[in-house]
């Protein structure tokens, strides 16, 4: 009988992982009109002429802004994106774009950011990544979505230790995305 209750939960915790694995979906103001927006850079850069007008998805770290007549230019060092379209954390920048979004977006709000731009491909023009000659792929932005890095902090389970409850780590602030976490503290149990 407990084998049998075993085996179910672990049916029913199954089913439910398989549930929210499928829950991850793309935002719809980076959708776009493409079923399969092109992603891969490096296959665009090889000939970029050929893609031009094709819808494409790229993500990254926006690393400069350039507010111009009508229209903000983003200069995004690309990373992979996961199956939300969100970049992924880690991998190094695959190249860089310049998105050309209509209107004016604060660069204070932007540099720094990780964003994710959808729209059609324009061409390639060159530029330079300090001193050094880059060719960027141009796309016009007809979406994009701003990503804000969470950090879940999972606290240890406390433990009652003589009648009092001693709790392993306390609160944990952040400073810049870097974890903070106090001595620990012992609270009486009343």
């Amino acid at each position: 009988m407990a084998v049998q209750k075993n085996v179910i939960k672990g049916i029913l915790a199954g089913t439910f992982a398989l549930m929210l694995s499928g829950c991850v979906t793309v935002p719809d103001a980076i959708k776009g009109s493409s079923p399969t927006p092109q992603q891969d850079l490096v296959r665009v850069m090889s000939a970029p002429q050929l893609y031009v007008g094709q819808e494409a998805r790229f993500g990254g770290k926006v690393v400069a802004v350039q507010n111009q007549q009508g229209k903000t230019r983003l200069e995004i060092a690309t990373v992979p994106l996961d199956s939300g379209a969100r970049p992924t954390l880690g991998e190094p920048s695959r190249g860089r774009i310049y998105a050309d979004v209509n209107g004016f977006l604060d660069p204070v709000d932007f540099r720094g950011q990780l964003v994710t731009v959808v729209g059609p491909i324009t061409g390639a023009v060159d530029g330079k990544i300090g001193n050094t000659p880059y060719k960027f792929m141009v796309m016009q932005v007809t979406g994009y979505k701003r990503w804000h890095l969470t950090q879940q902090v999972i606290m240890p389970p406390q433990r009652l230790i003589h009648g009092f409850m001693v709790v392993v780590a306390g609160p944990m602030a952040t400073v810049d995305g870097v974890g903070i976490i106090p001595a620990p503290r012992e609270y009486k149990q009343l």
